[in-house]
């Protein structure tokens, strides 16, 4: 299994960036995948998730309003869109996956299987 996160960089305040994912080595369209990030010195928290057929999301209460997940199983492809960026946003940002139709509210990262490496994100003020 291999989740490739692109996108990351620096912005500023009130700005947008567009996160993905390519993931292989599993039937993509099959399972639940999310996007968790990890601030410096702090754990890695939940930031959303989207079912097998993109019907059922939730996201974490920070970013709904702000942030947009979706994905396109014919390319194996999870989108986190971030807009209204905000200094508190800044961590690295992880693609995951349960390899299964899990619940989308699985927020404990230890209920997912497999990671990617990360992508950074700055917000600058």
């Amino acid at each position: 299994v291999q989740l490739v996160e692109s996108g990351g960089g620096l912005v500023q305040a009130g700005g947008s960036l567009r996160l993905s994912c390519a993931a292989s080595g599993l039937t993509f369209s099959s399972i639940t995948m999310g996007w968790f990030r990890q601030a410096t010195g702090k754990e890695r928290e939940f930031v959303a998730a989207i079912s097998w057929s993109g019907k059922n999301i939730y996201y974490q209460d920070s970013v709904k309003g702000r942030f947009t997940i979706s994905r396109d199983n014919a390319k194996n492809t999870v989108i986190l869109q971030m807009n209204s960026l905000k200094r508190e946003d800044t961590a690295v940002y992880y693609c995951a996956t349960q390899d299964r139709d899990g619940s989308i509210q699985n927020t404990r990262p230890s209920l997912w299987a497999y990671w990617g490496q990360g992508t950074q994100v700055t917000v600058s003020s």
